[in-house]
């Protein structure tokens, strides 16, 4: 009881400590959507910031082709330009405005332009800009550069605009800058969108996975509650088959493995009951023998003690008979092999001979194999024959014959034959006809035969014979054997053992095969 309180309180401590099948479910639905909504967002925000980059480089070379065009083509009302300085203001005041964008020109590193209309990036006091641009600039040439200092990120365009035959300076530069800051974060609003977005169509996610999971689970909680109910005192609970999906397999499955589980509880308690009984009665015998038995008296003694070895022998029968029924319970109860049915049939019934008091002929012989194991085969009709011994006057027929993909060894008794209500019972654990309570056995005979054909995916049944008498007809399937002759190699045929002679034992009860159940 200890042991049971401390797996319980073990299976207890392991539960509250262990995720939920419903709470991994739910994180990793909730997971993957958002690794896939980060990823989508992350690869949208990279190729839209690269595209605002190229697009601001676009923009500022079209403002240098724009530049070059002013220079090199003066107002002719106007006439050619005075000096570069002159070209420099023009060239500053018709700059294509833009957002986040800004203008000036430089004389000699100096300041000395600046459009005539508000721009969104004032350059008049930059200073330090300008001193940056007059270094990295060299004469006659272009550059677009970024400039990142003092928290600012431009993107700029500096050009030398000069005038041949200009006063001096002969040389001014010409800037445009794209505050890269300012671009960028008019994309800024989408993404914070796109996020919230994301935020809630991640938490409708995960509630819905919640709501389903829990539906969807629901019926294994069900099944695990259930399943801790259930024990080996109350094994009628069953499990709701509610739908048909995977979940309504699962019960019914479950509900199966169930009945299973009863049927073969109630087989174990009804053997145990029967076994009970059986061992009941001969330790009753010998107790109550012993108990009156004078000691002084010798001839009451062997009495005694050979009704006590009878009694035991019997136990130790039904032992045997126990431990050869449960082997046939076993994973692997039978071992087929091709078999010629008539040799096999020829084969039992040397050994049927041996059986003191049997009177065995051989009628039928169908030919052919099959996929029999033709110990088990032979240990079943040998039963069958015992039985005639003991329940008839010993004199049978036995034969085979062919039923298409099936095969019968049957065994025709002159007896008195079964009684119709008995039939459908006599092949039960421990069940003995109501004439049989003299009569030697254990009542197992006749169903280790029946757990013998079902082994074989067969049957065994009673018939009323024709002209009296009764016919046990052991059915099996041929399986994939040729049914007309023997395979090209022979069939695995069975040692002939040597006929019946003389036993030099005494023993009234000679027992020719240890096979042979001799009790039923």
């Amino acid at each position: 009881m200890a042991a049971g309180n401390k797996d319980d309180s073990g299976r207890r401590r392991r539960r509250r400590f262990a995720v939920s099948v419903r709470t991994r479910i739910v994180a990793t639905i909730t997971v993957v959507i958002t690794v896939g909504l980060f990823a989508v967002g992350l690869s949208v925000y990279l190729v839209e910031r690269q595209r605002i980059l190229e697009q601001v480089d676009a923009r500022l070379h079209a403002n240098l082709e724009s530049a070059h065009f002013i220079v090199e083509s003066p107002d002719p009302e106007a006439g050619p330009w005075a000096s570069s300085s002159d070209a420099l203001a023009v060239v500053v005041q018709r700059m294509s405005p833009d957002d986040n964008t800004g203008a000036m020109g430089l004389v000699n590193g100096v300041i000395t332009f600046v459009p005539g209309f508000d721009l969104d990036l004032d350059l008049q006091y930059q200073g330090m800009f300008a001193a940056h641009v007059d270094r990295e600039l060299d004469p006659g040439e272009a550059i677009i550069g970024t400039y990142a200092e003092r928290g600012v990120a431009w993107r700029y365009l500096a050009t030398t605009v000069s005038v041949e035959g200009s006063s001096a300076p002969e040389e001014v530069v010409f800037v445009m800058v794209y505050d890269l800051h300012a671009e960028l974060a008019e994309f800024n609003e989408p993404v914070r969108m796109f996020v919230i977005a994301s935020l809630i169509v991640i938490v409708v996610v995960a509630a819905t996975g919640t709501i389903v999971a829990t539906r969807l689970l629901r019926p294994l909680r069900q099944m695990r509650t259930t399943a801790e109910r259930i024990s080996a005192q109350n094994l009628n609970e069953r499990l709701d088959i509610v739908g048909n999906d995977d979940v309504a397999e699962l019960a019914e499955t479950m509900n199966a493995m169930l009945d299973r589980i009863d049927a073969a509880l109630d087989s174990q308690r009804q053997l145990l009951s029967d076994v009970g009984h059986e061992l009941k009665t001969p330790i009753t015998i010998v107790r109550g023998n012993i108990e009156v038995m004078n000691p002084d008296d010798p001839t009451d003694a062997r009495e005694t003690r050979a009704l006590a070895m009878d009694e035991l022998d019997r136990m130790a029968d039904l032992v045997q008979d126990l431990a050869g029924a449960a082997a046939l319970h076993g994973p692997k109860p039978i071992d087929p092999h091709a078999m010629d049915v008539a040799e096999l049939l020829a084969q039992i019934a040397r050994k049927a001979s041996g059986i003191d008091g049997a009177d065995v002929s051989v009628a039928d012989a169908a030919g052919g194999t099959a996929m029999l194991d033709s110990a088990r085969i032979t240990q079943a009709m040998l039963q069958l024959a015992q039985n005639v011994v003991t329940h008839a006057d010993g004199r049978m027929e036995i034969g085979v014959s062919d039923a298409g993909e099936h095969v019968q060894f049957w065994v025709r008794d002159f007896g008195p034959g079964v009684p119709e209500h008995a039939k459908s019972q006599i092949f039960e654990r421990f069940h003995r006809g109501s004439n049989a309570a003299d009569k030697p056995g254990s009542g197992l005979g006749l169903n280790i035969v029946q757990v013998i054909a079902r082994a074989h995916g067969g049957t065994v049944r009673v018939e009323d014979a024709v002209g009296g008498g009764a016919v046990f007809v052991l059915s099996v399937p041929r399986g994939a054997g040729p049914t007309a002759a023997p395979p090209p190699d022979g069939p695995v045929i069975p040692p002939r053992p040597p006929l019946p002679g003389p036993d030099p034992d005494p023993d009234p009860d000679p027992d020719p095969d240890p096979m042979i159940d001799r009790r039923k």
